[in-house]
């Protein structure tokens, strides 16, 4: 079909999916949501998260943005800054530099990447 799924009545989706026992629910209230792999930790913050049950089976889609941290890193909202990939990758390579040392300047300098830059290139 071209054009893909334009011009469908999102009412009529919505009861097609009940009548196959599909059904989709926002979850509130939602923070973040950290998923832990082996290597790394991935926070997504500003998270909307939708919650689509079908025949008993749950699947979350998740939309928001995304911050990527070393493993075992990322914890509850108090448990300190987090920053985002890009500035981090823009630390390390403007200061030539690891990732441990990146995101250690960006605590020091409150996840301020130009400042984290300048402290580690004046060191």
């Amino acid at each position: 079909m071209a054009g893909g799924m334009r011009g469908v009545n999102p009412r009529q989706m919505q009861r097609t999916m009940r009548s196959m026992g599909i059904t989709q629910t926002n979850v509130e209230n939602v923070i973040e949501v950290i998923i832990r792999t082996r290597d790394k930790d991935i926070v997504i913050s500003n998270a909307e998260v939708a919650c689509i049950n079908m025949q008993g089976q749950k699947n979350y889609q998740v939309v928001g943005t995304e911050t990527i941290l070393p493993a075992g890193s990322a914890g509850s909202a108090s448990a300190g800054p987090s920053f985002t990939s890009e500035d981090i990758e823009l630390v390390m390579s403007q200061a030539n530099c690891d990732r441990d040392k990146a995101v250690k300047a960006l605590e020091e300098c409150d996840g301020q990447p130009a400042e984290a830059i300048i402290k580690l290139m004046s060191e």
